[in-house]
């Protein structure tokens, strides 16, 4: 029998889905802790992009920093976080390893979609009295958010890939299915946890993409 029919098998057997180390369970599991991650690196980024994006001042320099943590690998950031002192208090080191690698497509996609948006549109909010405040959120934000989402989407998809090596580290997530088959020397099991998290990856773009098609045309765009 091949290594694909092995790895059908074995996820096609009841036992494997059932239980606290069942797909089930991990994949709850992958996915809470891919909201919370994403969700505290739009908290982080979203609103120093936008406001950076706003003034037109001190954007490119952010940019520049956040991108410059992508040539850091994420794993080599949670070990060195795993020797700090925030390496006793549980996930945590992984969650901050993970907000880290999701904040630079996140900053760059909103920084660019405002300044992106055309001037003459902000001049006229401006000539028609609005404050700064009310030509970023009644203007700016709506103009760019099409960049905005495309950040978002990229972001959780390279989240549900990486949030495997929560399990390097005594997490939870669909990486434990793939750690463990390691350890039984099961290549099936293997395989089949990296075709679950493939999938999820695939499956969180394709609601991404669906939301955006089914959007209103003013907030369909492309990313950087």
């Amino acid at each position: 029998m091949s290594v694909l029919a092995k790895t059908w098998s074995w996820l096609a057997g009841a036992d494997h889905w059932a239980g606290a180390d069942g797909i089930g369970h991990r994949l709850v599991e992958h996915l809470w802790l891919t909201l919370v991650c994403l969700a505290l690196s739009c908290a982080v980024a979203l609103p120093v992009a936008l406001v950076l994006g706003h003034l037109g001042k001190g954007g490119a320099l952010a940019v520049n920093i956040s991108n410059a943590g992508r040539a850091v690998p994420t794993f080599a950031v949670l070990v060195l976080l795993l020797l700090t002192p925030i390496g006793a208090y549980g996930q945590w080191p992984t969650i901050i390893a993970l907000v880290l690698f999701a904040i630079p497509p996140l900053l760059t996609n909103a920084y660019v979609g405002m300044r992106g948006v055309d001037p003459d549109v902000v001049a006229a909010a401006r000539g028609m009295g609005m404050t700064g405040r009310q030509q970023l959120l009644r203007v700016e934000v709506p103009l760019a958010l099409p960049l905005i989402l495309t950040g978002v989407r990229i972001a959780a998809v390279q989240l549900v890939a990486t949030a495997t090596l929560a399990a390097l580290v005594g997490g939870g997530g669909l990486g434990r299915i793939i750690t463990a088959g390691f350890n039984l020397a099961s290549t099936p099991q293997v395989v089949a946890g990296a075709i679950l998290v493939a999938v999820l990856a695939l499956l969180v773009e394709g609601a991404f993409a669906l939301v955006q098609r089914l959007a209103p045309e003013r907030y369909r765009g492309g990313g950087t």
